[in-house]
């Protein structure tokens, strides 16, 4: 066959598996990664409640996606797809952002910021092995492409040659693990897709994995799984070997641009908006968007912050064609660069650029939370509108104090009393909205138990009161200033409280699942008695 129609992937038997770990060994030594970091695993996964229980070990790390989100996301190219379909890194072109590691719902993706030591010093042999091209940037499975690529030179056999084939499946003792071209019908993975039943991790989400289960045998038959194996209660426990970990790889910094970016972006937007209202002099225009430029700003350096390899960050301007990072670079380029020529020049038209920068960043960040695929609370189709009119209504409140401190417009002539109450009559529902129907949008227990905590205190702060503030100013002309300098305070506060969480705090990361299960355990899981 030739080179380009090759489809290398893996089936994996979860009846023949026996959790020895011999494959994660193999792996780390074929490998040479650090401590703490595994690409390949084995997990223990305890289904049921006694009597009806079982056991099973199942093989994870990356699934090498016919659709991988962990591609377009990518700001500089660093992460790619073959023709044969295998993911590849590219060390020296990441910088560390974990996009990647964000958008794939296989928690396949590590960064490691240093050089830890399995003795605690460095010794000869971890001093020969050194990856030091891995340090800050993301790492992950590559299916021993090196194995792969070598034993074609050679004129081996993939998943039949163990010299060309991942050291996971070479070694393995029981022979779960096979490798192969899934485009070959003579290959082994695809003769054991053709004649046994199998399930794919997360076939639900589109992206297409290449790691196969096989979960029956000739005595042992298939069942699909039921809600009630891994209900709310179980999946409430993070030792739980399905349960997916909290996401430590955007933090703080990382929310910052977000919130930063949300308030800076809305408040140019906003008063571009009210500036067809009311007959604004350009130059205080002109000033509100270099105050909110410099908010930005504070955002984005912030975000620099959180990259791995903060030198390279000019290459995250390399993927406009799909990175909503890139994207987001371009749009704030064209908002500095058009508050510039109105600072030099104002005008119409450089005040109509400004606008449209702002608002094409605020709407990058809203694409860039929901590309995030791997995080069940981030990647709701609901996020980017979320993001967006949040940023709006926060803009609209940095104004209300800005007036209220700088000008004698408000509330006499401008707008923004009943502007703002639309906006946070849509925040508040939208919030309502993607609260209530977390479950059903795949948020785990996790952060549903932690977004119905934070829902009251938000509505209060971020709703309620700055409604009733906002309407006092609307009613009445003679409202006391502090009204408006507290309506615009609590209304910032409620959209930094909830981003605050959703992205540092209600981000568990996808959890593992088994689709379809062997029919072997005890009580209604037994195995069908032999005849």
């Amino acid at each position: 066959m030739n080179e380009i129609n090759k489809r290398w992937g893996m089936t994996i038997d979860v009846n023949r598996c026996v959790g020895c770990q011999t494959c994660t060994v193999a792996c780390k030594h074929a490998n040479d990664t650090v401590p703490g970091v595994q690409w390949r695993k084995v997990l223990d996964v305890e289904t049921g409640k006694y009597p009806d229980v079982e056991r099973v070990f199942m093989v994870v790390g990356c699934q090498h996606c016919a659709e991988p989100s962990c591609v377009p996301v990518c700001p500089t190219g660093a992460t790619k797809q073959r023709e044969d379909g295998l993911v590849t890194m590219d060390y020296d072109l990441c910088i560390g952002c974990a996009s990647c590691a964000v958008a794939c719902p296989y928690q396949a993706r590590t960064i490691v910021h240093d050089k830890p030591w399995y003795f605690g010093v460095e010794t000869a042999q971890e001093a020969y092995v050194a990856h030091d091209e891995r340090v800050g940037v993301a790492q992950k499975c590559t299916f021993c492409i090196d194995r792969v690529d070598d034993g074609l030179e050679a004129g081996l056999r993939p998943g039949d040659d163990p010299l060309a084939t991942p050291a996971c499946a070479s070694s393995c003792i029981s022979q779960a693990i096979k490798f192969g071209d899934f485009n070959d019908p003579d290959s082994q993975v695809s003769k054991l897709t053709a004649s046994r039943d199998f399930f794919q991790m997360h076939e639900e989400l589109g992206n297409d994995p290449q790691i196969k289960y096989l979960i029956e045998t000739p005595a042992v038959p298939a069942r699909t799984t039921t809600d009630d194996e891994h209900d709310d209660e179980e999946m409430l426990d993070l030792e739980h070997a399905l349960v997916g970990k909290r996401q430590l790889f955007w933090d703080m910094r990382a929310a910052m641009n977000f919130i930063m970016g949300g308030i800076g972006s809305g408040t140019v937007v906003m008063a571009y908006l009210l500036s067809f209202f009311v007959t604004f002099d350009s130059h205080a225009l002109i000033n509100i968007n270099i105050g909110a430029g410099v908010i930005l700003a504070v955002g984005l350096f912030f975000v620099w912050l959180k990259i791995g390899r903060k030198l390279r960050a000019p290459f995250a301007i390399l993927r406009p064609h799909t990175s909503w990072m890139s994207r987001e670079i371009y749009a704030v380029g064209l908002f500095y660069l058009s508050v510039a020529a109105d600072i030099l020049q104002p005008s119409p038209l450089f005040h109509a650029t400004t606008a449209l920068g702002a608002a094409l960043f605020l709407y990058c960040q809203g694409r860039i939370l929901h590309a995030g695929k791997g995080i069940p609370s981030w990647r709701v189709a609901q996020m980017p509108i979320m993001l967006v009119a949040t940023g709006l209504l926060e803009g609209i409140a940095l104004l209300t104090i800005i007036f209220s401190k700088w000008g004698d417009q408000l509330p006499d002539t401008l707008p923004i009393p009943p502007l703002a109450i639309f906006l946070i009559v849509l925040n508040a529902y939208l919030w309502r909205r993607y609260n209530d129907n977390a479950k059903a949008w795949g948020i785990g227990p996790i952060d549903r138990r932690i977004l119905n905590l934070i829902t009251p205190k938000l509505h209060v702060i971020g709703h309620v009161l700055p409604l009733v503030l906002f309407g006092t100013l609307f009613l009445n002309d003679n409202a006391p200033i502090w009204v408006a300098d507290i309506a615009g305070f609590l209304t910032i506060a409620g959209g930094v409280l909830w981003k605050a969480v959703v992205i540092t705090r209600a981000c568990h990361m996808q959890s593992f699942a088994m689709g379809k299960m062997p029919q072997r355990g005890s009580g209604k899981y037994a195995a069908p008695l032999k005849v």
